[in-house]
Formats: C-alpha cells, structure tokens, sequence
C-alpha cells in the first residue's frame, strides 16, 4: 500500500506551507513535515481516524484528521491511501 497526493491536495498543502511561511519558515516548515509524516504512516494504519463526517454518502472508506488547524482528508482504497484535501478548519467545510 502507498500514499498518493491529488494535484489539489499538493496545491492545498503548498498553500498553507506559503501561508505560514510569511510569518515563520520555521513553523511553515514543522507543519508540511508532520502533515506529511501522519500521511505516510496512514499506510500502516489507514483505518485509524474517524469516518470524514462531510462525505456524503460515506461508505467508510473516506476518512478525515486535523493537524495544526488543518483538515486533511483521505480515502482508504485497496492498495493506496488518496490523500484527497487539505484546508484550514477555520475554513467553512466543504460536502462532496
């Protein structure tokens, strides 16, 4: 099993990483890296956050966490982990 970033996701998480970095480089920097490494381990144990409450329709493979403020959802598919949106919990949410 493997982890896979959509290309909205990539642009999400350079977003944030832009964001943050105006104020500290530092702290942009702790913020991809953990986000990333949580990902990463997904892998290991893909089932362990909760069901993504905003997935209509949910057939409990779309599964979601925050981090740092940052909502990270992911889909749990039979040999990767789709890493599916990145956005800031402050942020109204989104259905899909």
């Amino acid at each position: 099993m493997v982890t896979i970033w959509s290309k909205s996701a990539k642009k999400q998480l350079q977003a944030a990483f832009d964001y943050i970095k105006h104020d500290s480089l530092q702290n942009a920097e702790k913020v991809r890296d953990e986000i990333i490494d949580i990902t990463i381990e997904l892998v290991s144990k893909p089932e362990i956050h909760p069901p993504d409450k905003y997935k209509i329709n949910n057939d409990g493979t779309y599964r979601a966490f925050e981090l740092h403020r940052y909502r990270v959802s992911y889909r749990v598919l039979k040999n990767e982990i789709r890493i599916i949106r990145l956005r800031h919990a402050s942020r109204s949410p989104l259905n899909y």
